[in-house]
């Protein structure tokens, strides 16, 4: 497998490992690795600002690249406007403000109007996404998204945690934690804790008059990302909640336990994807090339070459060409979509669920001398066929609809049908976005969309070549 891993070279941060969608660097180097491209090319002055009336962002202008200086340099003007404001806060503001809380809110301004998935992220943020790719912390088990109105969007449960026990759906919006609305506590932090402690949310989700508490009680999330199981003889289901370092180690150990048990071949597989929220695109890489023989996985493509990478197959197909069914909900995202994409692209799978997330960006996060770290959106990525799938999601070959006796009743809530990346304030615009005839998926709970996969998977393997229906 050829895999060009990203980089970003910046001249004011410190020399640390950097990873897409990751917070650590794979273990071994991949099959492959090609070293990144240089930056190239150049990028016009502000208009505002004469040639004398900047600065280069860079410690020694003089040994830069001349294109890269050109590309990095701050106006004058500007940054004599922040002194100003910043003077006048310290100055006239009615309470004294401290320097350091000062420049770190000046520090988060630079990211909050990029996109919704680009954050500073202090150290103890910084602590807890580095625990999320490892699948132990002590919380509720929810992944989540701090919107621009101070509100907590949730994008998916992880299975078997407290808040999928306790019923919470993606597309609730959490609006105050312990009584105290998101505005006056720290964001997400409230939600961590010691193991058998209480926390209660606020929850409001269309289609209930007001909104309502929900009591969770901490607990050590070990996230167990593989799942796998025999839903009849020969029919595996292997179910993928979340990508973290060891799912593609996992996947193979799965899903030879599961060949193992069909006397050493499995007729089809159902691969569950349903409210995965991602995590580490590597991950999800080697889960496709687990089920591709040949051909593309994703490529992305950054406004600066060293953003750009290309992901292809290896020889070897676990499954030497048995069927594959794909399911996936409104809570996929991301890798998830990635892996969706890889195997119907290349005709390997069908899709059966609804319309996916739509989060088709690369989150390259920069470690900083201090602890913190910067996540910051630095490409848009791209299933085999050349297709973005930001703000649009993979519509499935055959769609489904919620189980209403899990969603409280025959009328799907409003917000179930608006979880998408394309409602989020200032995310990025996709190629694809406001197409005639879009409609944003819905969560798809329970087991009524596995039988339908299962039934869709017979059909597969009814049309599949007498070779392989033998093996």
């Amino acid at each position: 497998m050829r895999r060009h891993f990203l980089s970003l070279l910046l001249a004011l941060l410190p020399v640390a490992p950097v990873a897409a969608q990751q917070a650590q660097p794979p273990a071994e180097p991949p099959r492959g690795a090609q070293p990144p491209e240089q930056p190239a090319g150049d990028a016009p002055p502000p208009e505002a600002a004469p040639p004398e009336a900047s600065v280069p962002a860079s410690d020694d202008p003089d040994g830069a690249d001349e294109g890269a200086a050109a590309a990095s340099r701050v106006p004058l003007a500007e940054i004599r406007r922040y002194v100003a404001v910043y003077n006048a806060v310290k100055e006239a503001y009615v309470d004294s403000v401290d320097d350091r809380a000062l420049m770190q809110s000046a520090i988060a301004g630079l990211l909050l109007d990029l996109d919704p998935h680009s954050a500073y992220l202090d150290k103890a943020e910084s602590e807890s996404f580095d625990e999320q790719t490892t699948g132990a912390y002590d919380g509720i088990g929810v992944e989540l998204l701090q919107q621009n109105d101070n509100t907590l969007k949730v994008i998916a449960p992880i299975d078997d945690t407290p808040a999928a026990r306790a019923g919470i759906l993606a597309g609730d919006t959490i609006i105050a934690i312990d009584g105290k609305p998101i505005a006056q506590v720290e964001a997400m932090e409230p939600l961590r804790g010691e193991p058998g402690s209480k926390v209660t949310v606020t929850v409001v989700r269309e289609g209930r008059d007001k909104p309502f508490d929900v009591t969770l009680v901490r607990e050590t999330i070990k996230v167990t990302s593989v799942r796998s199981r025999m839903l009849e003889p020969g029919y595996g289901y292997v179910r993928i909640s979340t990508f973290q370092a060891d799912t593609g180690a996992d996947f193979q150990v799965q899903l030879d336990r599961l060949q193992a048990q069909a006397g050493g071949h499995l007729r089809g597989l159902v691969l569950d994807l349903r409210s995965n929220p991602g995590g580490l695109l590597t991950a999800a890489v080697q889960v496709a090339d687990d089920l591709l023989d040949k051909g593309g996985i994703v490529s992305t493509r950054g406004r600066i070459p060293i953003s750009d990478s290309r992901f292809d197959a290896t020889p070897g197909d676990r499954m030497k060409g048995a069927p594959v069914v794909v399911l996936v909900d409104a809570g996929s995202a991301s890798a998830a979509e990635v892996l969706a994409g890889a195997l119907r692209d290349n005709n390997r799978a069908r899709v059966v669920g609804s319309r996916t997330f739509g989060k088709g960006s690369v989150q390259t996060v920069l470690p900083l001398d201090n602890g913190d770290s910067v996540k910051l959106t630095t490409a848009r990525y791209y299933t085999p066929s050349g297709r973005s799938i930001q703000a649009s999601g993979i519509v499935p070959d055959t769609e489904l609809t919620p189980d209403p006796a899990l969603i409280g009743g025959d009328e799907v809530p409003a917000s179930l049908a608006e979880i998408s990346e394309a409602t989020l304030p200032g995310h990025l615009r996709g190629d694809d976005e406001g197409a005639e005839g879009y409609r944003a998926g819905q969560p798809l709970p329970g087991d009524k969309p596995i039988s339908a996969a299962l039934a869709e998977l017979k059909k597969q393997v009814a049309r599949a070549p007498a070779a392989v229906q033998a093996r």
